[in-house]
């Protein structure tokens, strides 16, 4: 039997003062929003940023943007409006996708270390290593693994069978806790659920790590603090919220994953505007060219 109904209000509804925490999740919404925004249109009109690394940037920037209007209106919706039920298609086309726009921002980074690996090991071989054609390739073969085996989780959802009614132990349409909700064999989306976290979270952390910290140059590891503050604010919070499972109170958990998922698309245009040069010289530039045209139309 396929349930109608998904009731999602299982833990913010116990935590004292959680209207204020809607209001911190909606803030952490419209600076996403607006500083995504900003970083893409950048990237667009400044002729100095079409190095192939500025595509994976711009791609960054246009996950965690997609990323956010995926997850936090609706949250907003279920908890400030009073909306705490969600269809069974609207939950698997919203597992879809917060799903393929959160797996994306590990692959994001994967590109982002590699192309920082292979600047600082094949420096003057970077440019012909490096180009928009492989970038693309990169980034589009990230999109189309991501989107496959998202398609794949969703499809074994839908093998399952469920209760007319059931509640899950998150704030949004978590994958995991959908299968084990479900009244026969959970094997298959378990194993698939593994392989994935392993895929797609473990083996990029591992691979990040051993390129930014393993290597001998000193100066290599100053030109990746900006990646790196974008992977520890993505995959620490994660490790901690898979790891945490069953052992801290399920209201703990779930603050930690709404967090985990509204802080890496706020702080990503931050950090990048902040730490990269580039980047930060176009900002400076273009309010300099506001300035000067506002002090054109007076006169």
């Amino acid at each position: 039997m396929i349930m109608n109904r998904l009731s999602v209000d299982s833990g913010f509804s116990g935590i004292p003062n959680i209207k204020y925490y809607y209001v911190f999740l909606f803030l952490l919404f419209i600076v996403s929003v607006m500083g995504n925004t900003v970083v893409m249109v950048i990237i667009c009109l400044d002729q100095n940023l079409r190095a192939p690394k500025y595509i994976t940037v711009f791609n960054l920037a246009f996950t965690d943007l997609f990323g956010s209007s995926a997850l936090l209106p609706k949250v907003l919706d279920i908890f400030l409006f009073d909306h705490p039920c969600i269809s069974y298609n609207d939950c698997l086309t919203f597992l879809f996708f917060f799903y393929t726009c959160f797996p994306m921002q590990a692959l994001n980074l994967v590109v982002l270390a590699y192309d920082r690996m292979i600047a600082i090991i094949f420096q003057l071989h970077y440019h012909v290593k490096v180009t928009h054609r492989f970038m693309f390739s990169l980034i589009a073969s990230s999109w189309l693994f991501d989107i496959t085996v998202t398609l794949t989780a969703v499809g074994l959802l839908t093998r399952h069978s469920y209760w007319t009614s059931v509640v899950i132990n998150s704030f949004f349409c978590d994958y995991g806790q959908i299968y084990r909700l479900a009244c026969d064999d959970k094997t298959p989306s378990f194993v698939f659920s593994a392989l994935l976290t392993v895929l797609i979270y473990g083996l990029p952390l591992v691979f990040i790590v051993s390129v930014m910290f393993f290597h001998e140059r000193v100066k290599a590891f100053k030109t990746c603090i900006a990646h790196l503050s974008l992977v520890a604010i993505f995959f620490f919070p994660l490790i901690t919220a898979i790891t945490s499972t069953g052992v801290i109170h399920p209201n703990a958990r779930i603050i930690n994953l709404s967090l985990t998922s509204a802080f890496p698309p706020s702080l990503n245009p931050v950090i990048y505007v902040l730490q990269t040069k580039e980047i930060k010289e176009s900002v400076k530039k273009l309010f300099k060219l506001r300035k000067q045209s506002k002090i054109a139309v007076k006169i």
